[in-house]
């Protein structure tokens, strides 16, 4: 009865925040069972959903999770979700998907959906953090709360949700002297690996997975579910250019090392100047 009260206010919280950005939420599991079940539903639900474009499918599994050492699967009224199952529904999207599965065992969906162009959040590391985690719950509170905007833009990215919620989970086991049972992880890259929080310093990954990866993090701080007016006013091809510019630039430090000094900072200086200009809006082209 805790659990399930608890996953209710998480829906709640994230229906404001929907309401908040003038978005449409659809949520599933709320309402009394009808004759379909909740896993047909959310087939439905995604089936009527625009294939392409460049705005963001938010997905947010709130809930238990279990893992049997192969399969994972999301708990829902009737048959389970199973991350396969998931994978093969979203693989005809080709725009934006940020996927955030807050649930136990969540960890064991992340390689399984991880793809070029989504952001996925788990709640743990891998299948076999089974217990009830808690990153859900402080995710659905960090969404508006200012506390959670690291570089002060007025405004909450998806990069700076799961940063704070992390920090809250680990401050949790850390005051209460428990052994942290939840590792949240994030994957924006494609590279079906992810990265801890601790990875991070400030909204930057200070370390790679691998050599040569690119770090997670540059795509899902471009994601906010509630823009600022300033975010707001670049408007839609204002913000695709903005975040292709951001990509250039962060492929540019990147490669930084294997650059001769002089032609790096060029560089540098092309796409900063680009920036600048499309912040400073029409008036200075």
């Amino acid at each position: 009865m805790e659990y399930g009260s608890n996953f209710v206010g998480q829906a709640r919280q994230w229906e404001a925040a929907a309401r908040t950005a003038g978005v449409a939420c659809r949520t599933i599991g709320l309402e009394p069972p009808g004759e379909a079940a909740d896993l047909d539903r959310l087939k439905c639900l995604l089936e009527q959903e625009p294939r392409n474009g460049p705005a963001v499918l938010w997905l947010v599994l709130i809930g238990h999770g279990t893992f049997d050492g192969q399969n994972a699967r999301f708990n829902l009224r009737g048959p389970d979700l199973t991350a396969i199952e998931l994978a093969q529904w979203l693989q005809p999207f080709h725009r934006p998907l940020a996927i955030l599965n807050t649930a136990s065992s969540s960890g064991a969906f992340l390689p399984v959906l991880s793809a070029t162009n989504r952001v996925i959040v788990t709640s743990t590391r891998s299948g076999f953090e089974q217990n009830y985690a808690r990153f859900g719950s402080l995710l659905a509170e960090s969404l508006r709360d200012p506390e959670s905007d690291l570089d002060q833009d007025g405004q909450v990215s998806l990069l700076e949700t799961f940063l704070s919620a992390s920090h809250r989970v680990a401050d949790f086991y850390q005051t209460s002297g428990r052994l942290a049972t939840e590792h949240a992880l994030l994957d924006d890259n494609g590279d079906r690996l992810g990265t801890p929080a601790d990875w991070f310093r400030g909204i930057r990954a200070a370390r790679n997975a691998r050599e040569g990866a690119v770090p997670d993090g540059h795509r899902a701080h471009q994601i906010h579910l509630v823009p600022a007016p300033a975010e707001l006013a670049l408007g839609p091809e204002g913000r695709i250019r903005r975040d292709q510019i951001e990509s250039d630039l962060e492929r540019l430090r990147a490669s930084k090392s294997t650059l001769p000094e002089e032609g790096y900072y060029r560089q540098l200086e092309v796409i900063l100047l680009e920036l600048a200009r499309l912040l400073e809006g029409p008036a200075s082209r």
